[in-house]
């Protein structure tokens, strides 16, 4: 595998006889063109000798057919509806965290984690009107984690992952689509190869950055399946100076909300998952340079196109996706939703630990800041995958949140997640102030809600890293 991060180079067998297939192309092999540049090619064809082209496809297709199968060692092989294989993903993946080091979590370790994660729902009580939601409390390693969220990340991913696989054989230019005829089945099977072999390493770098199972937003292993990482944990407090308990309680609370959010508002995950659809179906691939920039690339030698088509090495991809205002209008709908789960869940925290845990202001900004920034794993994947699962304006959602509570209590303020006809929109984190009051009976909230943006999660009003508007 390549030591490059999140890119991938073919296997190369010497033992392989399609390796030496792809050298020795008979008098032409030197200069790329088989057969040499005059024999009989078509002068406007862009892409050399169209023989050129089904030999390549040819090459992938003994490429593909030496690859040792994700289910020889007993596994089922899962393949999406585009062609990706998950299970292979996973492989890579688990592979990717054992490079580093991945012990079992101690006993005592575990234990730590359990109690914390009780606790912590216990206080959330006192702090939500929905009920908890936690099945099981455990600590996971990294590969443990792996194993039991990768079905969510095929479920979440394979809308916007397909969409590329297919653009790398739908969007080739018409002369090479001609010439490789019922070849392209291969290209777009070579397309889900590699993508599924990013995907792997990207959330095998991704398991060593995560915390637990809602790092995003989505609880991953299903709905009241709770879960920290103790390596995670420690990360986390590195540099904060604060006592480890109360890390572990800290973001115990948070994994322990999301989970009572997801268990008791049954609309939520698939109103996540069709915003996602949305936005990969608004997605479109510029392709107006594609037939110069395949005119750069050595189609004899298939880890070259494979490394165009992925942008592999600090590259750009051959398939960069565009933005339309379909793609827009959906991102812009997912980032409001990702942000009232976030800004909601930042509020019942803080309810539940402040009077609790001595250094909680400390530890709100410190997540925000992680959930605003990110880390270097999850930029990857999100370039992987064309969509960032982050939430942009998390103080208005706080905001928001905190002036229904003030205005309506506990129980109005959580009842907004009845319906999502309910839920408030972009708009309404521009102008809270006419949401709150539109509520009826509500409408006579004697507070100014725009003095809560600076504080609602405990921290001071600074702008995020990311630039976020006023």
């Amino acid at each position: 595998m390549s030591d490059l991060p999140f890119g991938f180079s073919m296997p190369n067998d010497p033992d392989d006889e399609s390796g030496r297939r792809s050298g020795d192309s008979g008098s032409g092999a030197g200069s790329g063109r088989p057969g040499g540049g005059d024999s009989g090619t078509p002068s406007d064809f862009p892409f050399g000798d169209p023989q050129q082209m089904a030999n390549m496809l040819r090459q992938f297709a003994d490429m593909m057919s030496a690859q040792p199968s994700p289910g020889a060692s007993g596994e089922t092989t899962s393949a999406s509806a585009s062609g990706i294989n998950w299970d292979m993903a996973k492989n890579i993946a688990r592979h990717t965290v054992s490079q580093h080091g991945d012990p079992s979590i101690p006993p005592h370790d575990y234990a730590k984690v359990e109690e914390a994660l009780r606790l912590a729902d216990l206080w959330l009580d006192q702090a939500t009107d929905l009920p908890s939601g936690l099945h099981t409390a455990q600590a996971w390693s990294r590969s443990e984690w792996i194993e039991k969220t990768m079905a969510a990340w095929a479920q979440l991913c394979d809308p916007l992952t397909s969409k590329t696989v297919r653009a790398m054989s739908q969007n080739l230019p018409e002369e090479m689509r001609s010439v490789a005829g019922p070849l392209l089945g291969m290209v777009q099977q070579m397309g889900g190869m590699m993508v599924g072999q990013q995907a792997g390493q990207a959330i095998g770098e991704l398991a060593r950055e995560v915390i637990g199972t809602t790092d995003i937003g989505v609880p991953l292993a299903g709905e009241g399946n709770a879960a920290l990482l103790p390596p995670g944990v420690a990360a986390f407090g590195e540099g904060l100076e604060i006592p480890e308990d109360e890390v572990r309680l800290y973001l115990a609370a948070r994994e322990a909300a999301v989970h009572r959010l997801y268990s008791h508002v049954p609309w939520l995950r698939s109103h996540v998952s069709n915003l996602v659809e949305e936005y990969a179906a608004g997605m479109s691939f510029d392709v107006s340079g594609l037939e110069d920039k395949l005119g750069e690339i050595d189609l004899t030698n298939p880890e070259a196109l494979q490394e165009a088509l992925s942008g592999g090495v600090g590259g750009e991809s051959l398939f960069q996706p565009e933005d339309t205002p379909q793609q827009k209008a959906a991102l812009a709908r997912l980032e409001t939703t990702l942000a009232l789960i976030e800004g909601w869940v930042a509020t019942v925290v803080s309810d539940a630990v402040s009077d609790r845990l001595p250094q909680s202001g400390a530890l709100a900004e410190a997540t925000r800041r992680r959930r605003a920034t990110g880390g270097p794993a999850e930029h990857t994947f999100a370039a992987l995958v064309g969509l960032e699962l982050r939430p942009r304006r998390l103080r208005e959602a706080s905001a928001l949140w905190t002036a229904l509570e003030r205005a309506r209590g506990v129980e109005g303020r959580d009842a907004v997640w009845q319906h999502p006809d309910l839920m408030p929109t972009g708009a309404d984190l521009d102008d809270p102030d006419a949401f709150v009051s539109g509520g009826g009976e509500f409408g006579d909230a004697d507070f100014d809600i725009s003095k809560l943006t600076g504080d609602a999660d405990g921290t001071k009003d600074d702008r995020d890293d990311r630039g976020e508007d006023a």
